[in-house]
């Protein structure tokens, strides 16, 4: 390490950082120098700028540019620190599973606003007598929120992956969530049997055989002709299973369009995220099946058709 380096004050190690993040064109450099600086002190970004002349030891100086370096070479910072916030719950995340992103907290609030009159006042069971199942759960952000907003409701979640499964499954102890895991494609294993009968499949006890109430999802839905357009902190980072959506990004909507129709109980919702451009594909794929309804499309903040949901008849 640069003699320089290895005398640095906490001032000194942010400024240096986030001249070498700015440099190697890392998007929002300044919250990539702290969050890396927080990661390798243990402190908040408040004590940062509280204490600003705290001389940091050589040791820790090299483990931090160390990440730096990393950084500027594309690896996300999330991956680096190991964590990312999601509907204010902090959530585990590691190469494997897809980074949860602050539009997809839009999942969220439309299932809320969909299934609110079943909200129970006791916090300990609200949302009890409801049945709700993530499809590609991957960090398990979604159902883990929805099971922190519903303590009471009975969550599933599924994905293809046994590493996303591991992953969501300790993000869900993390935070006291009742979710359980069925590795499998999409929501295959609650097709068998009778119409609304579950085979097994790896949960972690059976499931009553009951239609579900909400089917929440966020499925891959880039373009694999796009990967050119996508950050280089994306590609060869983040699985390309969690990513890519077929040729024209919707291969997984219409299969779990048809699916939902199956599981959901009449008056259920389904609520999926929606890629950019691909509303024109997926919005036709309700409209040929009569067991839909209200099917609504909520815009992102940046005015994009960010998730569709329909209540199923």
């Amino acid at each position: 390490m640069n003699p320089l380096v290895s005398t640095m004050d906490v001032r000194g190690a942010l400024k240096e950082a986030m001249a070498r993040l700015r440099q190697g064109q890392v998007p929002s450099h300044t919250l990539a120098a702290e969050l890396l600086l927080m990661h390798v002190t243990g402190r908040e970004r408040a004590w940062l700028y509280a204490h600003p002349e705290t001389p940091l030891d050589a040791e820790l100086l090299e483990r931090y540019f160390a990440l730096v370096g990393r950084r500027i070479a594309g690896t996300p910072t999330q991956y680096l620190t190991g964590k990312q916030e999601f509907w204010g719950l902090e959530f585990h995340v590691e190469p494997g599973v897809l980074i949860p992103r602050p539009e997809t907290e839009h999942i969220v609030e439309v299932a809320l606003e969909r299934i609110g009159g079943l909200r129970r006042e006791d916090a300990s069971t609200r949302g009890k007598g409801l049945r709700i199942v993530d499809v590609g759960t991957g960090s398990g952000c979604l159902a883990v929120a929805l099971a922190h907003e519903w303590p009471g409701a009975e969550v599933f979640a599924t994905d293809i992956s046994a590493k996303a499964i591991e992953i969501a499954r300790d993000n869900a102890a993390r935070h006291g969530a009742r979710v359980r895991f069925v590795q499998c494609s999409l929501l295959e294993p609650f097709l068998g049997g009778d119409l609304f009968g579950f085979s097994g499949g790896g949960t972690d006890d059976s499931a009553s055989a009951r239609p579900f109430d909400l089917i929440v999802s966020n499925p891959p839905y880039v373009p694999r002709d796009e990967i050119e357009k996508l950050p280089r902190d994306v590609i060869g980072h983040e699985p390309d299973v969690a990513i890519f959506g077929g040729a024209d990004g919707s291969e997984f909507y219409g299969p779990l369009v048809a699916q939902a129709a199956r599981v959901l109980r009449p008056g259920g919702h389904l609520v999926m995220e929606l890629g950019y451009n691909t509303l024109e594909r997926v919005r036709p794929l309700f409209d040929a099946w009569s067991a839909w309804k209200h099917i609504r499309v909520t815009q992102d903040l940046a005015g994009i058709a960010r998730v569709i949901a329909a209540e199923r008849v």
